[in-house]
């Protein structure tokens, strides 16, 4: 391990003067210690389905409800813009909700289908799915609810052949964000049964009770029909050493990567977990945070685009290898 130098051996003023390094745009791109590339980035999209549908959601400026046919153009932009990943994620209505979102496993659902067209027409965009009950059940929860407890190990079961089902569709990571413990290892298991054991696991690892996911429910369609809250199985904003242990726990179940979500209120989660386990670490930028940046920015409040490259490189300065995001089109055309 490099040893800090001591700050006392340094000169001080008027010797050294710390604004010379920062005097011209060259100097400070020499010496710049975090770069934010495109590489960087994971494009989130929410699907709906139909054909030609491109439904601004209301919450989030900028952010639109895609049919796979619109999904297939977003993929090719990102394509063309460098972006080397989407994470999709689907909006159901209340209609085609049930107490045991039956619909997760329907293998010409628009999760599936969506995967399905983008592979056809641009197969080497990486594709992330989100594993998780919460768009697909009438109560709007994660997991199966028996007289109001979300029930662990049945969720589990549930979890495991939605995430075949995704594997099969074309679904190169599958990202479990219900927070149910030890689905990680039985998705695993299931997974490699099924002969998909190159098929990645993003583990929503460190995934906080937040409420900055407020815009994202009303994209997914969830917010209506939530009942309660999730704070018995997503963590408690106020625990740090916790994140660490469900870290532990889904690296050992065989995670290839972990996320802490959301981003920006949790940088010194993503800096905890990145020096602790040295794993490819995640983290997710959610729709609250965009939607805040987005609404300063259209109250002319701040400048929009700076707000939004300057939160993206404090992602990569605590530490993230990669990050998800709504801004991913936007930035990468700034970068």
């Amino acid at each position: 391990m490099n040893k800090r130098p001591q700050h006392s051996s340094l000169a001080s003023f008027p010797a050294l003067r710390m604004r010379r390094l920062r005097r011209t745009d060259w100097s400070r791109r020499l010496v710049a210690q975090t770069r934010l590339s495109v590489d960087d980035l994971i494009w989130a999209i929410i699907l709906k389905d139909g054909q030609n549908v491109k439904e601004p959601v209301a919450s989030m400026p900028g952010v639109y409800r895609l049919s796979p046919d619109e999904t297939v153009k977003a993929a090719e932009e990102a394509r063309a813009l460098g972006i080397p990943a989407l994470a999709l994620f689907p909006y159901t209505d209340a209609e085609g909700r049930t107490p045991g979102g039956e619909e997760a496993l329907n293998p010409d659902n628009v999760m599936c289908r969506a995967a399905r067209a983008i592979k056809q027409q641009v197969p080497e965009i990486g594709l992330m799915a989100d594993v998780a009950l919460d768009p697909y059940t009438d109560h709007g929860h994660d997991g199966l609810m028996k007289d109001g407890e979300i029930l662990n190990d049945e969720t589990v079961e549930i979890l495991v052949k939605q995430s075949v089902v995704q594997a099969e569709a074309g679904f190169d990571i599958i990202a479990p964000s219900d927070m149910m413990d030890g689905r990680v290892g039985a998705i695993r298991k299931g997974l490699d049964e099924a002969g998909h054991s190159h098929v990645q696991i993003m583990a929503y690892a460190a995934k906080y009770a937040s409420a900055f996911y407020g815009p994202y429910r009303d994209a997914i369609g969830s917010s209506g029909v939530l009942k309660g809250d999730k704070r018995t199985y997503q963590m408690d904003p106020a625990n740090s050493d916790e994140a660490l242990r469900e870290v532990a726990l889904d690296l050992a179940e065989g995670a290839d990567s972990v996320m802490v979500k959301p981003g920006l209120p949790y940088l010194d989660i993503v800096r905890r977990v990145k020096d602790e386990f040295g794993a490819p670490t995640f983290v997710f930028q959610v729709s609250g945070e965009y939607a805040q940046i987005k609404a300063a920015a259209q109250n002319g409040w701040l400048d929009g685009d700076k707000a939004m490259m300057e939160s993206l490189l404090a992602f990569k300065r605590a530490g993230a290898d990669g990050i998800i995001t709504y801004f991913a089109a936007d930035a990468a055309r700034k970068l």
